[in-house]
């Protein structure tokens, strides 16, 4: 048995909820259905614009929620109170731009560098596992390193393309399997997450030392049909 933890994103029931203003359908209890059959951790992220998770979210997530939860965050000096303030288990720093639909890209490690180590520091001397969102590139892994994070969750969103399209995707898990090779050298914990679904979930999951697949969008969309317990346990089984 592999042990390949499953994180399971909420943000698009939130996305539903805001659609219409109302207070259904409710993340916490989205959460909570994720812990009841079988998500290692939750996942949720804290948008700048606030656009699907609130605040108030994650203060009753964080409150009732036995599992790990895993905050995504921008790296800007607001998030980085609001995670102290919450302290979550896990944090992953993430790139944001204003008018994105999605998470673009991995972060640009080099871009205010010293600011984000220190910010990576602070998280860390409270006791939170910090997570920087990358792209497979073997430089990324060794910047990751240097500025002191404990894991990476590396970028799938390009090969989740090609295997959706149906167009080879040789180089792309090439690089993946690279960088999930040095992470697990220099120390890094290696996660994977954006854009999975069952089929690029399956073949990712067949990489060594990757720990920890995170899943949003697709799982949302597709409990709709099989409801969110039946998904995430067919996720499970995928990465066994």
């Amino acid at each position: 048995m592999k042990n390949i933890r499953l994180g399971v994103n909420i943000d698009h029931v939130a996305t539903v909820r805001n659609a219409r203003g109302e207070k259904y359908p409710s993340p916490l209890r989205a959460a909570l259905i994720a812990q009841k059959f079988g998500a290692d951790s939750v996942t949720i992220h804290l948008r700048e614009d606030r656009r699907h998770i609130k605040e108030l979210d994650l203060k009753q997530i964080k409150s009732k929620l036995r599992i790990p939860l895993n905050l995504e965050i921008a790296a800007t000096n607001e998030m980085i109170k609001i995670a102290i303030k919450y302290k979550p288990a896990f944090i992953c720093l993430v790139p944001e731009k204003r008018k994105e639909v999605t998470t673009e890209g991995g972060l640009n490690l080099r871009y205010k560098k010293k600011f984000l180590k220190s910010n990576i520091n602070k998280l860390k001397k409270n006791n939170i596992r910090v997570s920087l969102f990358v792209e497979p590139s073997l430089r990324d892994i060794r910047e990751s390193k240097i500025l002191n994070a404990d894991c990476v969750e590396i970028h799938t969103g390009k090969i989740c393309n090609l295997i959706n399209q149906k167009k080879n995707y040789k180089t792309e898990i090439k690089r993946i399997k690279e960088a999930a090779k040095l992470g697990n050298k220099i120390g890094l914990e290696v996660h994977a997450g954006h854009g999975l679904t069952f089929k690029s979930t399956k073949i990712l999951s067949k990489i060594s030392g990757i720990k920890e697949f995170n899943i949003g969008h697709f799982l949302v969309g597709e409990s709709i049909f099989s409801g969110l317990g039946n998904t995430i346990k067919k996720f499970k089984k995928l990465i066994i």
